[in-house]
């Protein structure tokens, strides 16, 4: 399916909103600058083309007031003076308050400055940054500025199997920078590289760097990849070039190559998060990780994001995988580099799995958006991808940008959103759920309702064609040879397509973020949707289902016991069947059993065994080891109502942290810094942490923000766990001096992983209460208070009661159906 030849490829009229206007194949990289120059590598069978081109650095302006000082340095597009022209401006048609005017020139920086300059006239006042004028302008990044005004998008032709990925994983002595040092990188890729580079000693650093950039250059993907890539990998390997002074030359032959960094605000997910983004000329940088996070926050049941835990999760361990524990590696690098070397070529193989399972979608976007695919791998779909699709559309056809949308949808209030209900809570046994297909989308192609501000009808046209096309890959996935190019192709195309048809609600919903918001026609689309829920709602009470939780657009109920998957189905095919046309209600799964928490908070048993669990409730990311077994080990007996099972979990794991048979590394809790250490050290008098405690009674008194440390809780304080062989600082005293400040009274020691993981000094008391008082504790909604207060009691404390009836005679909180 690759382009073979330069020959561009027809864009159907009907498409040109969605996949852009300019069909130049095989686009793999753009790097643009914001003085107006851009390069482009294409791919064209197995060489790369490069050009490099001009484009006019543009943003979007709501009137042109604070250019008008430029006089005759000031012109329409299309006029020819023979003054010097500073900026040029193009009408867009729209009422007057929108993004009505298109300015640009030949170079960002004096298209701001001309700007910032005007403002200050205006304000009578300093305009230091452009960011101060941002209500009443529109601006992108220098790539989107130049896809969007040529109609490019990346991929043209091409199938995920055309790129060429390189794959790289570094081992390391230590996971901070600043106290340990690369000794070993595994680098795979795509045409068949697999290699192993080398630095046994401290002073072979620099040349393991050096190769491993020359390697890069070498090879020439079109994509680097690797799990954690911007929280570690990148971050690791550019702080340890500094140090060794060795230039990190990854980009592509006619741009800069030199990597370059600078903070975002990761989106993927529920919780923005800050970090550091790279990117490189020429190469797609590309953090797996990002793809896991954004899989579960569809699927919710991925138990870690670790490399490990996910290539089993999705089935891409290797039977004779090696597996060492973090802070063994180095020392078994030591006594036996060909297991670590086996080991580290395991990562980068499961890694280029983990690509060709999630990154299929990411690439499908990147041939619709006019975005850099490493960017979509982590943009949100609606503001990240659905927007810039819009905002092209609107350039193309010469029309004004809404700018009063915002306004009108802060102005409205916040709509009323979906429905959400819990209706039991405790244990249910055959559970369905069934769910609408695309519920808000759906009622918006079906009733026309789309944002009023979009005049040219844009928003509803991608829907709609993209609501087609979907489908129209969904059937060629399902006819095409399994796990075929083809098959992968169009399965991945129709999830990418998937993934901005649910966003376009909460797009038109966004409110003062979004271009085209409209909170009253997003305030229509739920009242639709609930109505529709709750016609579902009253179809199953009817049949003499037992409700348990609805969500917007689903339902998990109870089936009376015996009932066949067919029995199941039927139901659901017969109340969908009664549903508006167009909104269609699908079987989405059974389940053995569901412990029912709170709302959006829940466990599900499959008939096959495996636990899934959803909500922050029943799992946290911070959770002591020895509490998640715990937990993992009565929900399973609680789902099949082994009581005595519970108990017995119970009390063995309190035999174990009393008899000390649990290794300090069991209790420990993991958790990222937030303050740099003259932060914690200026409020440590009134206000101290965990974490920092036990690093500086290790006498650790450097760290940076985002590190991930390890701690757990002695009579005598807390204790960092170090991940690996750490020469650190114990703190013995702390005095103060004259000026007032404490000062640590130090001695050198060598501190191992192993070591401390030994020590069994923890607080016992303290871990047997967070045992019931956190983790035990999740389960109280399965029990009626006496049940849960005898099956959770310590063995020594008295009953309450007289007598207890016997521990097998307790049962679970049954959701029963009427």
């Amino acid at each position: 399916m690759q382009a073979g030849n330069d020959d561009m490829l027809s864009i159907s009229a009907e498409d040109e909103y969605l996949f852009g206007w300019n069909p130049t194949p095989g686009i793999v990289s753009v790097w643009a600058s914001r003085d107006g120059r851009a390069m482009v590598w294409r791919r064209v069978g197995d060489k790369i083309i490069r050009s490099s081109e001009r484009y006019r650095p543009w943003l979007l302006a709501t009137s042109l007031r604070d250019v008008e000082h430029l006089g005759t340095a000031l012109q329409p597009h299309d006029v020819q003076v023979p003054e010097k022209v500073l900026v040029r401006y193009r009408g867009l048609e729209g009422p007057a308050s929108s993004y009505g005017y298109l300015l640009f020139a030949r170079d960002t920086r004096s298209l701001e400055r001309s700007i910032m300059e005007g403002a200050g006239l205006r304000l009578q006042r300093p305009v230091h940054t452009f960011a101060d004028l941002k209500d009443d302008y529109y601006r992108v990044g220098p790539v989107e500025q130049y896809l969007m005004s040529t109609g490019k998008v990346y991929f043209r032709g091409l199938v995920y199997n055309d790129l060429h990925r390189l794959q790289f994983d570094l081992e390391t002595t230590a996971l901070d920078p600043h106290r340990g040092r690369i000794f070993l990188v595994a680098v795979r890729d795509s045409h068949g590289l697999e290699r192993v580079l080398e630095a046994p000693a401290p002073e072979d650093e620099a040349r393991l760097i050096h190769e491993l950039c020359a390697l890069i250059r070498e090879r020439d993907p079109d994509v680097i990849e690797n799990h954690n890539l911007f929280g570690f990998d990148l971050p690791f390997l550019e702080h340890r070039a500094v140090v060794q002074r060795v230039p990190l030359e990854l980009g592509r032959e006619g741009g800069p190559l030199l990597l370059d960094s600078y903070p975002e605000t990761l989106a993927v997910g529920p919780d923005a998060r800050k970090r550091m983004r790279y990117s490189v000329a020429g190469r797609e940088l590309i953090d797996t990780l990002d793809a896991v996070r954004r899989h579960d926050f569809v699927v919710r049941d991925i138990p870690s994001y670790g490399l490990k835990e996910v290539a089993k999760y999705f089935g891409l361990a290797s039977p004779d995988r090696v597996y060492i524990e973090g802070a063994d590696i180095f020392k078994t690098y030591q006594s036996d580099p060909a297991v670590v070397r086996h080991y580290a070529l395991d990562d980068v193989r499961e890694v280029d799995g983990l690509s060709c399972r999630l990154l299929g979608a990411p690439f499908a976007l990147a041939s619709m958006a006019p975005r850099r695919y490493e960017r979509l791998t982590s943009a949100g779909p609606a503001m990240g991808v659905l927007e810039p699709i819009l905002v092209r559309s609107y350039l193309r056809m010469g029309a004004a940008l809404p700018y009063q949308a915002a306004q009108q949808s802060a102005e409205a209030g916040l709509h009323e959103g979906g429905a959400v209900h819990l209706f039991a809570s405790g244990i249910a046994e055959q559970v369905v759920k069934a769910d609408v297909a695309s519920l808000y989308p759906s009622l918006m192609r079906t009733f026309r309702i789309g944002p009023s501000c979009d005049r040219l009808g844009i928003f509803l046209n991608i829907l709609g064609r993209l609501t087609d096309l979907r489908l129209e890959h969904k059937d060629l996935a399902r006819r095409a040879d399994p796990f075929s190019i083809e098959a992968n192709h169009h399965a991945a195309t129709q999830a990418a397509m998937k993934i901005l048809i649910n966003a376009a609600y909460g797009y038109m919903g966004a409110g003062s973020m979004a271009l085209f918001a409209d909170g009253k026609a997003a305030g229509e689309v739920t009242r639709r949707g609930r109505a529709v829920l709750g016609q579902i709602l009253d179809a199953l009470r009817q049949r003499g289902m037992a409700l348990i939780e609805a969500d917007t657009d689903g339902v998990y109920f109870s089936v009376p016991a015996g009932w066949s998957e067919q029995q199941e189905q039927a139901l659901v095919n017969e109340i969908g069947a009664g549903l508006p046309a167009g909104i269609h209600l699908e079987y989405e799964g059974r389940y053995r059993a569901m412990l029912s928490h709170e709302v959006k908070n829940y466990a599900l048993l499959t008939y096959g065994g495996r636990l899934l669990v959803h909500g922050v409730a029943l799992r946290s990311s911070r959770a002591e080891p020895f509490g998640e077994r715990f937990l993992h080990q009565a929900l399973q007996c609680v789902m099949i109502g082994d009581v005595v099972g519970i108990r017995a979990c119970y009390l063995q794991t309190i035999a174990d942290l009393r008899d000390r048979r649990l290794p300090a590394s069991d209790l420990a809790t993991r958790v990222r810094l937030s303050k740099a250490p003259e932060t914690y050290l200026a409020q440590r008098r009134t206000h101290t942490e965990p974490a920092y405690e036990a690093l500086l009674h290790a006498g650790r008194t450097q760290w940076h923000v985002g590190e991930r440390v390890r701690f757990y809780r002695t009579r005598k304080g807390y204790v960092w766990l170090p991940d690996e062989t750490e020469e650190a600082t114990v703190v013995t005293d702390w005095r103060k001096r004259a000026d007032g400040k404490l000062e640590p009274q130090q001695k050198k020691v060598l501190v191992t992983h192993q070591e401390v993981a030994g020590r069994r000094d923890y607080e016992v008391e303290h871990y047997v209460q967070l045992l019931r008082n956190s983790y035990a504790a999740r389960l109280s909604k399965a029990f009626s208070k006496d049940a849960f207060e005898q099956l959770f009691r310590f063995e020594q404390q008295p009953s309450l009661f007289d007598v207890d009836p016997p521990i097998e005679t307790l049962q679970p909180r049954w959701i029963r159906n009427p």
